[in-house]
């Protein structure tokens, strides 16, 4: 086995590993708007549409007076994981490296799904059209509608 089919192995363990309430239990102290925005900013095209679009539905429910802090902990949890420069995969591993962060916002995203409303949606969108293009909205999955079709998510 090469070093490079290794190292994806060693990955794929440790995701194997990963416990997305303890990750966010974890990194909640790590949140901030300003470095969650820059990370955004800076590392969509990496992380991508999707997972952007979830991390945004978490940041405009976070804003929304409408979500309890027990909600709002959660989600600070979460979007702290995503701006953490080191993390379980690190982020600058080509193709793996936002894996975990990609878990841990899915995983957070269904914890706070009934405090993502129409409005949130709207807002998160929106951000997306503005960092994609209006092109990608079509293959946004809504996480409600996703969790009521599978409700094992």
């Amino acid at each position: 086995m090469t070093s490079e089919l290794k190292e994806k192995q060693r990955y794929r363990d440790r995701l194997k590993k990963l416990n997305p309430a303890k990750a966010i239990k974890r990194s909640r102290k790590h949140f901030s708007e300003k470095e969650y925005g820059e990370k955004i900013r800076t590392n969509s095209s990496r992380i991508g549409s999707k997972i952007v679009y979830y991390s945004l539905l978490l940041y405009y429910a976070f804003k929304s007076e409408d979500t309890p802090k027990k909600a709002k902990l959660t989600i600070a949890g979460a979007l702290g994981y995503l701006i953490l420069p080191v993390d379980l995969i690190p982020d600058f591993i080509p193709v793996v490296g936002f894996t975990d962060d990609s878990a841990v916002i899915v995983y957070a995203v269904y914890q706070v799904i009934s405090h993502i409303d129409e409005n949130v949606k709207e807002q998160a969108r929106n951000r997306v059209s503005s960092l994609f293009g209006e092109s990608v909205l079509g293959d946004l999955e809504d996480p409600a509608k996703d969790s009521a079709e599978n409700p094992q998510a």
